[in-house]
Formats: C-alpha cells, structure tokens, sequence
C-alpha cells in the first residue's frame, strides 16, 4: 500500500458563519500527484493555507508523516519538509535568481536566525541554491535580477525558492495562473519532471494541465469534499459534473 504523507482528519475553518473548510478528511499518498479542484469559492486555497500554517483550524487535525502540525506556524512547516507557493509571484525582484534561491534555503536551516554561522551552513546553502536552478532549469540565469525575468520564469524561480527548503512535499497554489499557452506548456513540463521524485498537492484551473499530471483528484464544493478518485472517475463522475452545471468560468472536461 501507498505511503501516506499527509492526512487531514475532520478539518474546518470558519470565518463567522462561513464554513470555508467543513468536515474535510484527505490522505495525500507519497509520490502522487494530488490535484484539488472546484468552482470559485469551494475552499481551495483555505485548505492549502490550513496545510502550510498560513490558517490555524477552527478544529480537526493535520498530520505530516504521523506527526500533528495543526498548530504548526508557517516557518515550522517549512522546516519539517513543506514547501508552498501562492497564487502571485513571491519573489524578491530586485535580488537575483541565486539570491532568492539562497534566502529560501538559508530560511529552513536550523541556523537561519543567527547572523554568525559556520561555514558549513554557508555551504550547504550555496548547494541547495545552485541545485534548485538546475531542476528548475534557471542555473544558466543564476545572476539575472528577478524583476527583469518574464511572468513565466519569476514562477519558475518561486518553484526553485520552494525547492531551495528541499520540501518532500509541495502545496502549488494555481502555479499556471496568468501565464499564456507557451509559458503553461513550460511550467506544465517542469512540474511533471518534479512529480518523478516529489509529492505535488495542486490547485489549478487549467484543467488540461490537471488531467496530464494528476494521479489522484479531490473535488470540493462549498468547503466539503465532493468526491476523490482517479482521473477518470472524476471525469466520469455525474456529481462532478452537476456541481460544475452554472459555473461558466471553470469546465470539468
């Protein structure tokens, strides 16, 4: 059986009276692509931010490798191996590309608040940096300052922050969102290549890049979980279907 790395039991978050999150019970299997998907206002994005410690729950629990983290604060996540992007670029425009890849390593070593460190660390940042380029394929760009880099690029600079932390896990939030055909295409190609060795938990609209990378699927309606099942099934699936019926704005198949 599949290895589960995260479990979410029970999971809710109000905002007054608004359930955001409601009763919401996941497991994310290691080395899985798991795509969360749902019309505007379904609880997407609250649920990522439960997952990286951007929101604390109203009640339920989240649990990494076995390990409670439901009131695990934002750096504490990071540090124990989740890395998480935003649906707006995150980035430092006026560092270069190695310098924002060396502040998001240098951000999840023990170390990090300390301005004396052993020149091991300092090392050790250096490789993670350098080895994020590469995957993300900006190594030849390591000097570039990040403003001048087009939409495209900056997002696959914040994919190479994220991988700076050497996350076992990564909570993409619409990483597609904004890009044209030829950015999509590009940003779609690195994300698969991630997917052979990383655990992905993916929001995104574009629903051809889901369908191609995707090997599990949850779909979410009004903070609840509709239905999870392969690609198919989700394709397939007549609940799916309805509750996508009057959202013009997002298509199922």
């Amino acid at each position: 059986m599949a290895e589960i790395i995260l479990r979410t039991e029970h999971l809710c978050k109000n905002f007054g009276g608004l359930k955001a999150t409601d009763d919401v019970s996941l497991d994310f299997e290691r080395g899985r692509v798991h795509a969360i998907l749902g019309p505007n206002g379904a609880g997407k994005t609250t649920l990522i931010n439960l997952l990286s410690g951007e929101l604390a729950p109203s009640s339920g629990r989240i649990l990494f490798k076995d390990y409670d983290i439901t009131d695990a604060r934002p750096e504490k996540v990071a540090r124990i191996g989740i890395g998480r992007s935003f649906q707006k670029t995150n980035i430092l425009p006026g560092f270069s590309c190695l310098q924002n890849c060396w502040i998001g390593a240098q951000t999840c070593l023990p170390t990090s608040m300390r301005f004396i460190r052993p020149a091991r660390h300092l090392r050790e940042v250096h490789r993670r940096a350098d080895y994020a380029l590469d995957l993300c394929g900006l190594s030849g760009q390591r000097n570039r300052i990040a403003g001048t880099m087009s939409y495209g690029e900056q997002r696959q600079l914040e994919i190479a922050m994220m991988l700076a932390t050497e996350p076992e896990l990564l909570l993409l939030d619409e990483p597609l969102a904004g890009m044209g055909s030829e950015e999509s295409q590009h940003v779609t190609a690195l994300l698969r290549d991630l997917a052979r060795e990383q655990t992905l938990i993916l929001i995104e609209h574009d629903m051809d890049a889901v369908f191609s990378l995707a090997d599990r699927i949850t779909v979410m309606v009004d903070g609840a979980e509709l239905e999870t099942g392969s690609v198919e099934q989700i394709r397939n699936s007549k609940a799916v279907q309805d509750a996508y019926l009057g959202h013009d704005d997002e298509e199922v198949a």
